[in-house]
């Protein structure tokens, strides 16, 4: 539940869930995210434990960049969609917003469970209980952000559009500030980049 709840995540799954009109349709939404994050990684994750990879602080700050610009992807796309037009995408994207974000976050949850768990078996059903625990919490977490949207929709005409274009903006905004603080803060686009998985 915690990492359910870290900025990044809230930002990207308002930005999903705002374009959701039922409650039922929110938990999918929560779950589908889930779901990309998890196989990611146990992909990604799995990989590190097995074959002992090791993250340059570059590729571990590229993977959150990654990040950041799926952030300002989804506002743009709320943005320029706010009469609610559905397309190709609206279904695959919170599959891919999770997978996304499940790339920068599996150094992070691998890399701390290592030295705690050295046997590979152990640290794999570690990943497999993490991912399990993100499906959900996401899926509760969607529903949380959606319910008093999708609640005050009902009752006041033309507030979807509304929360639609906030939650874009907001997402543009953080996507932005999250580019300039791993770029310039953290080093990406520097000579010394500092990268700690969280």
């Amino acid at each position: 539940m915690r990492h359910a709840t870290d900025p990044d995540h809230v930002v990207a799954v308002t930005a999903i869930a705002s374009r959701e009109g039922s409650l039922r349709r929110a938990a999918g939404v929560g779950a589908l995210w889930g779901v990309g994050h998890t196989m990611t990684i146990l992909v990604v994750g799995g990989a590190i434990v097995l074959f002992k990879l090791a993250f340059s602080p570059r590729l571990g700050l590229s993977m959150e960049l990654a990040v950041a610009a799926m952030l300002v992807v989804l506002g743009v796309l709320n943005l320029m969609n706010v009469r609610g037009r559905r397309t190709c995408l609206t279904t695959m994207r919170p599959l891919l917003v999770g997978t996304v974000h499940g790339l920068a976050g599996s150094a992070a949850a691998t890399l701390a469970v290592l030295p705690l768990i050295p046997d590979p078996r152990w640290a794999s059903a570690y990943l497999l209980v993490f991912g399990a625990g993100t499906v959900a919490g996401m899926a509760l977490m969607t529903v949380a952000i959606a319910a008093p949207s999708a609640l005050a929709v009902a009752r006041v005409a033309g507030l979807h559009r509304w929360i639609r274009v906030t939650s874009g903006a907001l997402s543009v905004c953080f996507g932005v500030y999250l580019a300039f603080q791993i770029g310039f803060v953290d080093g990406l686009f520097t000579s010394t980049p500092s990268w700690t998985p969280r």
